[in-house]
């Protein structure tokens, strides 16, 4: 019996997984760049997300007011993370 084709399959299917669970992930992390100060905490963790592979130092400010306004700790480090990946000095 020859497993090749099976295997084939199985890799080919796998990849594509892959590939769509990433699009997916990127379109959903792009529909809430905006939602920095929802109130849906993975909302919050979307949009930190969005500005660690997207944003800029223009942010800073926006990220550091976030900082006194957020009141999960995760996301409070996840902000200093981004803002450290942006160059800038976290408080």
């Amino acid at each position: 019996m020859n497993r090749r084709p099976a295997a084939r399959a199985f890799a080919g299917a796998a990849l594509v997984g892959l590939v769509g669970g990433w699009l997916m992930a990127r379109r959903h992390d792009r529909a809430h760049r905006h939602d920095l100060f929802s109130p849906r905490a993975y909302r919050r963790f979307a949009a930190l997300g969005w500005l660690a592979s997207e944003g800029d130092a223009d942010q800073v400010p926006i990220l550091l007011d976030y900082l006194t306004w957020e009141p999960v700790p995760a996301l409070r480090a996840r902000a200093r993370q981004v803002i450290a990946s942006l160059g800038a000095v976290t408080p």
